[in-house]
């Protein structure tokens, strides 16, 4: 309890600071599901990802129109992540990190997708969004919680006394990095790395945890 107080009370002085850890999911904590899938069922288009697309009511449109040329639905989906783990160490990071700080992971995937990686991870806090499916299967379209979803969460929590501390891989996590009191990239590409090199990027756990925790203790 003490240890999880840290998070809450800066040293030496009465100010109350009360941090949330926010996270991407994919290719922070698991792997890329699409990657995964596009492997899984031979269809390498479906590699881009949003460290390629910026945009992603642009790129999910254009993977549901895949899917639908290629008569795949959400069934085969989720056999593929049925078979997908967590990223090497990862459980054992989120594990230490909640022992100390709130955290949250903020992700642009599904519900139906991310279930099943939440439970190997131990069922931490997740904002992500919903996929409209048909009777047959088809995914028919996509429901985002809120538009620029991760930007627009962490401006949230900031307005109700939070610090927020953020980390993700891709373009679509720069918006809540950029916007919160300290921000890391995490396993990015080097051309992110390359447009944003005053950001500490950072490629294991524990020099990310070491980060963290430089924040939180000051």
């Amino acid at each position: 309890m003490i240890k999880w107080a840290r998070c809450f009370i800066t040293a030496e002085t009465e100010e109350i600071i009360m941090y949330i850890v926010c996270l991407d999911l994919e290719g922070v904590l698991v792997p890329e599901i699409w990657i995964a899938f596009a492997e899984e069922s031979g269809i390498p288009e479906l590699k881009r990802t949003t460290r390629d697309e910026p945009d992603y009511d642009k790129l999910m449109k254009w993977r549901l129109q895949i899917l639908k040329e290629h008569n795949l639905g959400l069934k085969e989906i989720q056999e593929t992540i049925a078979k997908i783990d967590p990223l090497e160490g990862a459980k054992e990071f989120l594990d230490e990190l909640r022992s100390f700080c709130q955290v949250i992971i903020i992700s642009d995937t599904f519900t139906q997708f991310a279930t099943p990686l939440m439970k190997k991870l131990g069922y931490p806090t997740i904002f992500c969004n919903s996929l409209e499916v048909a009777d047959n299967g088809e995914i028919t379209g996509f429901k985002m919680r809120i538009e620029n979803s991760k930007l627009t969460t962490v401006k949230a929590l900031q307005s109700i006394g939070y610090e927020t501390i953020a980390s993700g891989d891709s373009y679509n996590d720069l918006g809540m990095i950029l916007a919160s009191k300290a921000g890391f990239l995490f396993k990015s590409t080097d051309k992110i790395k390359a447009d944003y090199p005053d950001l500490p990027a950072f490629e294991t756990y524990e020099e990310l945890m070491n980060a963290i925790k430089k924040v939180v203790q000051r």
